[in-house]
């Protein structure tokens, strides 16, 4: 009887920890804009998006300051390094997709003139389920280092 009841009470405290689950929550972490002091060249931003509890994609990364943003992935063939622009990434459940040089990254064509680094700017991250995130990041010059991953 001892034995029983053991095993209906470990069954129901899993069941009751299962409740208790923090829900993964889609949101945007490290976000920060390699500044290019050329006018004419575009800026990039990296970030890292956590996944939610459902698949989503990423469809547009938008900022206000700039007159143009596209989301890009960058590919190495050999000695050959390309760029190609993606029109949506993928984010898998419960997964870290991260928007890093080398990888996938954000282009923004000509940002306000009157911003430079150390300010920060908004992105808002645009969602295939509708959301909308916002992400301050800050602008780092292009020889600094990047800002450490929290």
């Amino acid at each position: 009887m001892t034995r029983i009841a053991l095993l209906g009470l470990t069954a129901l405290s899993a069941v009751a920890l299962t409740g208790c689950a923090k829900k993964a929550q889609l949101n945007v972490t490290d976000a920060y804009v390699r500044y290019s002091p050329v006018p004419d060249n575009p800026s990039a931003a990296y970030f890292t998006v956590h996944g939610g509890d459902k698949d989503v994609k990423l469809i547009d990364v938008l900022t206000d300051v700039a007159i143009r943003t596209e989301m890009h992935e960058s590919m190495k063939s050999g000695d050959m390094a390309s760029m190609k622009r993606v029109m949506s990434v993928t984010i898998p459940a419960h997964s870290i997709v991260k928007f890093e040089p080398g990888g996938l990254h954000v282009m923004l064509w000509k940002i306000n003139p009157g911003l430079k680094p150390p300010k920060s700017i908004t992105l808002t991250f645009a969602f295939s389920n509708g959301e909308r995130i916002q992400a301050d990041a800050p602008l780092i010059a292009a020889g600094d280092a990047a800002p450490s991953a929290k």
